[in-house]
């Protein structure tokens, strides 16, 4: 019953800013955890950032820390992930994924995002002059 769908992927040029929406349905309650995963060509997929359910968990990636911000709207079942100045090296599929989970501190322990059962298909995200 648990359904994650992301959108707001596109073509932008280095330096601009661009904000991810997820939509998440099914939960009775808020009371889930929600991350932004991607993955490039050739490479694994890496965490992101995540999000607890009451916003005072929250990690973010050391390659994305300070230019993105991740946010939720408990209202609308609605997580946002605002990049700014983002490079080439950010191109990459954007996943976002929710379960009853807190968000780990580290992000070894999101490797291969076994913690999130429920995930969204995906929205690419290509930076390039």
């Amino acid at each position: 019953q648990v359904q994650v769908a992301e959108s707001g992927g596109g073509l932008v040029q280095p330096g601009e800013s661009l904000t991810l929406s997820c939509k998440v349905s099914g939960f009775t309650e808020h009371y889930y955890g929600a991350a932004w995963f991607r993955q490039a060509p050739g490479k694994e997929r890496e965490v992101v950032s995540c999000i607890s359910s009451n916003e005072e968990n929250i990690f973010y990636a050391d390659s994305v820390k300070g230019r993105f911000t991740i946010s939720r709207d408990n209202a609308e079942s609605k997580i946002y992930l605002q990049m700014n100045s983002l490079q080439p090296e950010d191109t990459a599929v954007y996943y976002c994924a929710a379960d009853r989970v807190v968000c780990p501190r580290t992000a070894n322990y999101y490797s291969n995002g076994a913690l999130f059962d429920y995930w969204g298909q995906g929205t690419q995200v290509t930076v390039s002059s």
